[in-house]
C-alpha cells in the first residue's frame, strides 16, 4: 500500500501567487501558464496511476513493495519566476515550455536501494513514457552528498484537442536518503540558522551520507538472503 502526499494547488491559488509576483503582466501569457500548469497537474496524476499499478503488481507477484510512498508537488510560481531567472530567462509561456521540465514532481521514496532500479526499470520501459533526462546522485552524489536518482520523463495527457505529451521529474530515493535530505534541506535553506553551524554540520551530514549508503547497503544484502527460496 502506498501512502500519498499531495501538495498540488488550485488555479485561484496558482493566479494570486502569480500575481503577486509579476503584478499585471500579458493576459495571454497568463492564460497559456494556467493551462499548461493544469496539463502538468495531470501528468503528474498520470504518473502517479502508473506508479500505484506497478506498486500492487510487485506485491502480488514478488511479495514486496518497492514503494514505500510517493509525494507529488508542483513547483509555486514564485519558484518558476526565479528558476527562470537564474537560466536567464525573463517570464513568459515558451520560456517556461521550453526550459523548465519540473513544474510537476514526484518524489518516490523506496524501501531498499534495489527498488530505486525496479521502479525505474518498470516505469521508462512503458510504451507511452519517454525518458528526457536522467541524473544519477546515487552513484556520483553531490558535493553535500546528496544522493537520489532525477528523471525527467513525459506522458500523453489527454486533452480535449487530443494528447499532449508532458514532462514531470520524478525523484527517486530510499527513505535513508529521504530522511537525509530532509535535515539536509533545512540545514542550508533555513535562513537563520548561524554559518559557522552550517559549515560544522554540513561536513557531519557528508561523512553521515557515505555511511548511511554502506549501511543501507549492507541491508540490502540482508533483504536478498531473506527474499531467496
Amino acid at each position: 500500500m502506498i501512502l500519498q502526499r499531495d501538495n498540488l494547488p488550485n488555479i485561484n491559488q496558482i493566479s494570486d501567487e502569480t500575481s503577486h509576483v509579476l503584478g499585471d503582466y500579458n493576459a495571454t501569457d497568463f492564460r497559456q501558464f494556467f493551462v499548461y500548469y493544469q496539463q502538468c497537474q495531470a501528468g503528474a496524476k498520470e504518473f502517479g496511476t502508473k506508479l500505484e499499478n506497478l506498486d500492487s503488481e510487485f506485491e502480488m507477484l514478488d511479495n514486496h513493495n518497492p514503494i514505500h510512498h510517493m509525494e507529488t508537488r508542483m513547483k509555486s510560481p514564485r519558484s518558476l519566476v526565479r528558476k527562470l531567472a537564474k537560466k536567464g530567462y525573463d517570464f513568459s509561456f515558451d520560456a517556461i515550455k521550453d526550459h523548465i521540465f519540473d513544474i510537476a514532481g514526484i518524489r518516490v521514496i523506496t524501501n531498499y536501494l534495489d527498488d530505486i532500479e525496479t521502479v525505474e526499470h518498470a516505469l521508462t520501459k512503458q510504451s507511452d513514457v519517454r525518458l528526457l533526462k536522467r541524473k544519477d546522485y546515487i552513484s556520483h552524489p553531490k558535493p553535500s552528498g546528496y544522493r537520489s536518482l532525477h528523471l525527467v520523463v513525459s506522458v500523453p495527457v489527454f486533452r480535449a484537442e487530443g494528447p499532449v505529451s508532458t514532462p514531470v521529474e520524478i525523484q527517486l530515493r530510499t527513505v535513508g536518503m529521504d530522511m537525509w535530505a530532509s535535515l539536509e534541506h533545512k540545514l542550508r535553506y533555513k535562513t537563520d540558522v548561524d554559518k559557522q553551524k552550517v559549515e560544522k554540520y554540513g561536513n557531519q551530514l557528508k561523512d553521515y551520507s557515505t555511511e548511511l549508503n554502506q549501511i543501507e547497503s549492507s541491508m540490502q544484502n540482508i533483504f536478498n538472503q531473506l527474499q531467496e527460496k
